[in-house]
């Protein structure tokens, strides 16, 4: 396959993944905003979902000040930033329409349907009159665009760069979803031990990746921090756990193996069994917010290995 192909159909993946995951750390934020808590807590809150995003220096830029109203605006509908729901599925499109050959119908017209549905419920205000609603809808066209990729599509290397794609995106955002909790609390834990307000956040995360129900099958007790980092980060059964994310890319990584990729393939396997044989307490023990930055760090590189093997090299 010509790299300039896998290149599109592996960001096609990436993009709309994003936007899913990007919804889904929306909706804790706007959920978690109705609880009691004081104004420095909320703002907290959303400038930590820029600060791991990468994008509070791009925010600053445009706004005096951090406020939901601004920060949704700005991570859904503003088309400057890379990363908005608005910008991703617009690039999923784009990457989509150059390789229509490839996908079959039902792929190609799922993505288009995505992006022009999008504009018509942003022009009828519906983020604003149910920011919950609008963030159910993209993670169900999301849900969608996966099923009809999987039900379609020939099991050759476009849908193998489809999956490697998805995988790496879904790693790389469930790290930071869970991250927002402790990016930047520095010493001040005086909410993260306030426990009916730790339970309801807990419970939120929960809920929008979509493990409210499996922590109850596989628990049967009280929501706490550390079972749900354990069920997200180590648990192979959980379907966006890191674990089940890098043993899905090692698994896609290897039917497209070549010569040349033998060492990328290694590193993710490394990372792979490094989280197949971790241990919460010993991630807990060296910090959960240092640990997942450590493991964003590790999953950028395998994405630029990636690319250097197989796909359109990134500009440096």
């Amino acid at each position: 396959m010509l790299s300039r192909t896998a290149d599109h159909l592996f960001w096609m993946a990436r993009y709309t993944e994003r936007a899913e995951n990007t919804a889904r750390m929306l909706d804790v934020n706007t959920e978690t905003g109705l609880l009691p808590q004081s104004r420095q807590a909320a703002v907290r809150g959303w400038r930590a979902i820029l600060d791991i995003s990468e994008l509070q220096e791009l925010f600053d830029k445009k706004y005096d000040g951090v406020t939901p109203k601004d920060v949704l605006d700005f991570m859904v509908k503003d088309m400057s930033n890379p990363s908005s729901i608005a910008s991703c599925l617009k690039q999923a499109r784009e990457n989509a329409r150059a390789v229509r050959g490839t996908l079959t119908t039902e792929v190609w017209e799922t993505s288009n349907a995505t992006w022009l549905g999008l504009q018509a419920k942003l022009r009828a205000g519906e983020l604003e009159r149910d920011p919950g609603q609008f963030f159910e809808w993209v993670k169900h066209r999301s849900h969608l665009s996966r099923g009809v990729t999987s039900g379609t599509m020939l099991k050759d290397e476009a849908f193998y760069f489809i999956r490697i794609g998805t995988f790496l995106e879904r790693a790389d955002n469930t790290a930071r979803i869970l991250d927002v909790k402790f990016h930047g609390a520095g010493d001040d834990q005086a909410l993260a031990h306030e426990q009916q307000i730790d339970f309801y956040y807990w419970a939120a995360l929960l809920r929008s990746v979509s493990a409210f129900e499996i922590y109850r099958k596989v628990y049967r007790d009280v929501i706490t921090p550390a079972r749900v980092a354990e069920l997200l980060i180590l648990n192979q059964n959980m379907p966006r756990s890191l674990l089940a994310c890098m043993t899905e890319l090692v698994a896609n990584l290897k039917q497209i193996s070549t010569e040349t990729s033998r060492d990328t393939e290694r590193f993710a396997g490394k990372l792979s069994a490094e989280l197949q044989f971790g241990r919460i307490e010993d991630i807990l023990d060296a910090g959960l917010d240092d640990y997942l930055t450590d493991f964003l760090e590790t999953v950028g590189a395998l994405g630029e290995r990636i690319s250097r093997d197989f796909l359109v090299p990134l500009a440096a």
